[in-house]
């Protein structure tokens, strides 16, 4: 049975995730980790836990949600695994960094490319992969419907949804990903968000006011 864990990190509020099962082989998603303490915050979790980590993953390449990227491939040795359409987003991040105050982010080129059919697979464990664009152009989701969750980045929030006014958004694709990618699933199944609180398919699909 997979084990979820996050740490909010940088002044964005992003949530990263450690996902584990009982053979402790483990996978990382979206490191938001910009300074050393957030760095130390993370390492010590996995520390605690005993965790081997086997792969790094980006939902999309946005700088709160890369910022640790590096730190994670170089200390632990794994591969960083992105959607190819991702690949723009996460050369531009040096770029556009300084200007959200990140001034020290180290850039890292991606190992693998994944897609929607893909699965990732860690100890006695699997992620399956949908393809959600909307928010980035090549935006990804981490999920197990048997275990009734889904890892989901920018996508789904709390009584919200993804911003689509950033380079490569737009709001009707990200829509029109909520409705026929997402909002299939049972309304019991946990939505793991980039920022803010956990929630539910049922209890979006009785409140959100985006996709009514």
């Amino acid at each position: 049975m997979i084990s979820i864990e996050s740490i909010e990190f940088n002044p964005l509020g992003e949530n990263t995730y450690i996902l584990y099962d009982e053979t402790k082989e483990a996978v990382i998603i979206d490191p938001g980790c910009n300074e050393d303490e957030e760095k130390e915050e993370l390492d010590q979790l996995i520390l605690s836990k005993g965790l081997t980590i086997k792969y790094l993953l980006n939902t999309h390449c946005h700088v709160d949600h890369v910022l640790g990227n590096y730190h994670v491939k170089e200390k632990y040795q794994v591969p960083l695994l992105i959607h190819e359409l991702e690949l723009p987003q996460l050369r531009a991040v040096k770029i556009y960094a300084p200007n959200y105050g990140f001034y020290e982010y180290q850039e890292t080129e991606p190992d693998q490319f994944i897609d929607e059919g893909h699965q990732i697979k860690f100890g006695n464990s699997t992620l399956e992969i949908v393809f959600v664009p909307g928010h980035a152009p090549g935006h990804i989701a981490f999920y197990n419907l048997q275990e009734n969750f889904c890892v989901g980045g920018d996508v789904l929030f709390l009584s919200s949804v993804g911003r689509s006014d950033l380079p490569g958004g737009d709001h009707k694709t990200l829509i029109k990903s909520i409705k026929e990618k997402i909002m299939v699933w049972p309304d019991d199944v946990k939505i793991h968000p980039g920022h803010g609180p956990v929630t539910t398919i049922g209890r979006e699909r009785m409140y959100n006011p985006y996709i009514s």
